[in-house]
Formats: structure tokens, sequence, C-alpha cells
């Protein structure tokens, strides 16, 4: 570490990793015994959207499946937009990845046996053509997250960073070395160096009103990685989760895809199943067409909320196979083995993001990016149900392999000046932000939700553009703090998201326009490109990596 320069600290690592959910902390325990690394956390080191995961992680590990069949499913899942390279990649390393979380101490669970040590139970959810889910109950996601944190303060080699918030990524002679760093605790911006920088901080679904994801599901990444001079793909492609539970004090609690694969009905308030009139998979279609399901019944008749029935099963199984749901549900006063859950679809996920190659490398030398933040073509137009914890898993081994080939030919960073906020003073309006913050969420929720139009998407392109200019001149006058940092990332983001929207003339997947409500399948493997100073492109996403600078 080196001395404090204006009351603000430089750190030194190998590797700086912006995010602790498992593609930051899987990616930093495979580099460990190696190089320095720092791990940067928002906030709690568990408070992202890898702990709040309910369902599982997608592997062929059954002898009835096959690596062809979970790459036909995915393809099929993402509607011709999926890049095959990708799946396929991230598809055959599935088992390695969860050999690996097996022998960390990930308490999957398994078949009932009497040594107690059955085969690993697999469910199934949506657009899965067979049980290939592994999962820890339905909390994969806090069973995975607190096993890969308690294995990152075991090492040495990894230092862990809480309250700590990215404001800018720093670039110097054309690679990344490192980033200014809001400590939250002590209100100062220190610098962090690295020989390499890696995006892990997940999606943007704060864009929207209602979410199923944590606070700090800001879009963080995408926004620095896209002013440091990263192309970004696919932020047309929000997916929303189909069901979260619809209740005052819930916080848009979602309530597991895997709820539904154990046989759940959705239902209109007259016990209506109307799943059959949208797909003939009924409540096992993909979560794009039970999403906007969903949304027209609600619409059509003006009701606030649809129902997730599965009290035709036998209380044991509902209470043994969801303990959480069933405990959470409690809490709010429904009994999930007598009553119907009422839900409404609420974002979840950024199918978008940073454009990486296979190993997880984006425009910028030295800087990858990994999980939710990044495009890899694995979704395309919609992500299917598991594969987002499996994409997290085996690119940070991909990043970490990179990372560990070049590593004796990098060099350390130059010195970095310190954060510089000689020309700005405290603000005395913080109203300025919670207002423009709630303005965002409310127009992206009414105009770039899950049905669009033209004129909506109009509509919504002219605030973000006044917002963002709002934002940029308040950033530039007063000293920053972590809301400002958020929502300037959330705006810009939401600006990405609509111009991608208003680019894509057809509806596909998560994009749904009734300008154009055919799929043009012209457009078939054709990705939203957005390249900073230049205009929206379609093209296929191997193109775009033949064409980037720098490598």
């Amino acid at each position: 570490m080196n001395l404090p320069t204006q009351s603000q600290l430089a750190f030194d690592h190998d590797v700086l990793v912006i995010g602790s959910g498992a593609a930051g902390l899987a990616l930093a325990l495979q580099l460990a015994p190696t190089l320095r690394i720092a791990v940067l956390s928002k906030v709690e080191i568990t408070d992202g959207s890898t702990f709040y995961a309910q369902g599982g992680i997608s592997a062929v590990m059954a002898d009835d499946d096959s690596v062809e069949s979970h790459v036909a499913d995915t393809m099929n899942a993402g509607a011709g937009l999926c890049d095959e390279a990708a799946v396929r990649f991230t598809v055959t390393h599935g088992r390695e990845a969860i050999e690996w979380l097996l022998d960390l101490g990930v308490p999957f669970t398994r078949e009932r046996s009497r040594d107690g040590r059955g085969e690993l139970h697999l469910t199934r959810e949506g657009g899965h053509s067979h049980r290939r889910v592994v999962h820890a109950e339905d909390a994969t996601g806090s069973a995975l997250e607190n096993t890969l944190v308690a294995q990152a303060r075991r090492h040495d080699n990894i230092e862990l960073f809480e309250h700590h918030l990215a404001v800018d990524l720093i670039r110097s002679e054309g690679r990344c070395v490192g980033a200014y760093v809001l400590d939250r605790n002590r209100a100062r911006v220190d610098v962090f160096r690295a020989r390499f920088v890696v995006l892990a901080s997940g999606g943007a679904s704060k864009a929207y009103l209602y979410t199923s994801n944590p606070d700090g599901s800001t879009g963080d990444g995408v926004a620095m990685a896209w002013r440091a001079g990263c192309r970004v793909a696919d932020m047309e492609f929000m997916q929303f989760h189909p069901t979260c539970l619809y209740h005052p004090d819930a916080k848009s609690f979602l309530i597991t895809e895997a709820v539904r694969g154990e046989g759940g009905y959705l239902r209109l308030p007259d016990g209506d199943r109307f799943m059959a009139r949208f797909d003939e998979r009924m409540e096992l279609a993909p979560r794009d067409i039970v999403a906007r399901a969903i949304d027209h019944e609600m619409k059509r008749l003006g009701i606030d909320n649809v129902y997730l029935d599965i009290t035709h099963k036998p209380a044991d199984f509902i209470i043994e196979h969801f303990p959480t749901v069933y405990a959470r549900c409690l809490k709010y006063g429904f009994d999930m083995t007598r009553d119907w859950l009422p839900v409404v679809p609420a974002s979840h996920y950024t199918c978008g993001g940073v454009i990486t190659d296979l190993r997880a490398r984006t425009d910028v030398k030295n800087l990858y990016a990994v999980g939710e933040v990044a495009c890899t073509g694995l979704h395309g137009a919609n992500r299917m149900a598991s594969n987002s914890l499996l994409e997290c898993l085996v690119f940070a081994r991909a990043a970490a392999d990179d990372i560990m080939s070049c590593c004796a030919d990098t060099p350390t960073p130059p010195e970095v000046a310190p954060w510089d906020e000689s020309q700005v003073t405290d603000s005395d309006e913080h109203v300025v932000v919670t207002h423009n913050w709630d303005e965002l969420r409310r127009f992206m929720w009414d105009y770039v939700g899950i049905v669009r139009t033209t004129k909506r998407l109009e509509r919504a392109r002219n605030r973000a553009d006044l917002l963002n200019r709002e934002i940029f001149e308040y950033y530039a006058n007063f000293k920053i703090t972590s809301d400002l940092i958020e929502l300037r990332n959330l705006a810009l983001v939401a600006e990405l998201i609509i111009d991608a929207a208003m680019s894509r003339p057809e509806s596909r997947g998560l994009h749904f326009t009734r300008d154009h409500p055919e799929t043009d399948p012209r457009l078939d493997g054709h990705h939203t490109i957005l390249t900073p100073a230049e205009a929206p492109r379609l093209m296929p996403l191997a193109e775009a990596l033949a064409t980037r600078e720098g490598f």
C-alpha cells in the first residue's frame, strides 16, 4: 500500500475485482494461490444478486441428459440470438463447475439415501427439457455465496473491501490500470491500481420501478465500461421475472421458477388457468412468454396481479422443496400449502452488457467482464432459467486462465493522480438526486417495460436525455455520494436500453414492440451493438468481436 495522498489512499494489487458475487469471488479464488486480489463490494459482501438467487445452477449431470440437449434448449430460449460457440463453451464446462463447487463444500440438495449421501437432486425449470438444475433447496444463492465468502476470507492473497463503490475506471496508454473507488464509510475516493481489472458488478434491474434484485443492481459496470470506451450489446433484452410476490411489504420477493417447474399453476382471480392460450408448454414456457402473458391478462382485466397455485401438491412436498419461499410467504400471511400466491412480473436480469469474448476480455486491454455485467452471447434474446450462475462460474474460470497466461508479461501500472475534488462543493439539494431517481425508474417501467411501442420509447428517450444532462451538471459541481454515483450510472444505462430497443425493428425474445409484433428472420444472429460516439448497429456478435481494437 502506498502512503496517503491528500487524505486519500492508494492500493496496489495484481487484480482488482469489482463485485463480490459468484463471478467475482469464483475468479478471485482461482487466482489467489498466485496473485494478490482486491475484491470490492458496494455494501456487505453478501448483499448482491447471487445471495438472493433461489433456483439453482444448470448443468448436464444426469445420464439421460446431454450437452446437445442443453445447447438446444438454450438456443431455443435465446430466440435466434445466442452465439452457439458461447453456448457450447458454457454448457460443456457445466459439470466441471459443479464439481469445483462440491470440492469447496457448497451444500447442494441430494436425493434421499441410507448413507445420507445420495446423488444430487436435479429439478427442472422453464425452458429446460430435462431435470438439470442443481440446487441447495430453494436458497441456492445464499448457500453458494456463503461458501465462496468463507473460502475467500481464508486466503491471505484476497483482500475484501466492503462498502467500497467504484466510481470510474482508470486507463493509461490504452489499458485499464485500476479504478477510483469511494470508501462509503469515510466519504473518501481512493485509488486502486491493478495490472488487471475485472468487472463482476451485476446487472441494471434497478432501472425499473419493480424489481426482484437488491438495491445495488444499478448497472455500474456497464456504465463504467462504456465511459472507458467499451462497446455493449443486447441492452434491449431485460428479463422480467414473471412471479414476484405482490405485497406492499415484500419488496418484490420472487417466487422461484422451480415452483412452476414442480407443477405450480398460474390462475386468474376466477381460477382460470390462462397459460394454455399463450404457449403449449403452459407454465413451463420460458420467462419472457410467461411474463408477457401475465402482463397481458393484468391489462386486459384491469387487475393488480394473478395467482400462483401449488396447493394441489402435498404439504410435506411443498415445505421440503421450498422451505425459504414457504417461510417467507407465511411472514406475509400466505400459506402456500393452502393459499394461492398473488404474483406480478418484475425486472430481474440484464441479458445484455459489456461485449466479451470466450476469455471474458472486453474492448479495453486488461479489462475483463464476468457474470451479468457481460454479454458473452450465451443468453441471446432471453436467458434460460439457471444458466446465469453457470455463466458466472464458467467465465470466471476462463478469465482467471487468461489472466494467468499473460500476467508475467503485464507490467505494474504507472502512478495515478489522486481524485480531485478541489473544484466542487457539498450539495444542499439532495432532493434533486432522489427526485431524478424516482422519475427515471417510473418512466422506464411505463415506457420501456414488458410491452413497448415506438412512441413510448421516443418519450422515454427524451426524458432520459434531459435527465442525463441534469445529472452531468450536478455531478460536475458537487462532491460525489453513493446515491449520485448510482443515479449517474443508472441513467446512462437506461439510455443505452432505450437506444437498443429503438434500434431493433422487430419483436424477439424479451423485446416486444406493438409496432413490430413479428420476428424478422433477417435479423437472426444480429445483435444490437452500441459503440461510444457511434450510431447503433445490428450485426453478428462474432463479427463485432473480430473488429475490436487491441487484440
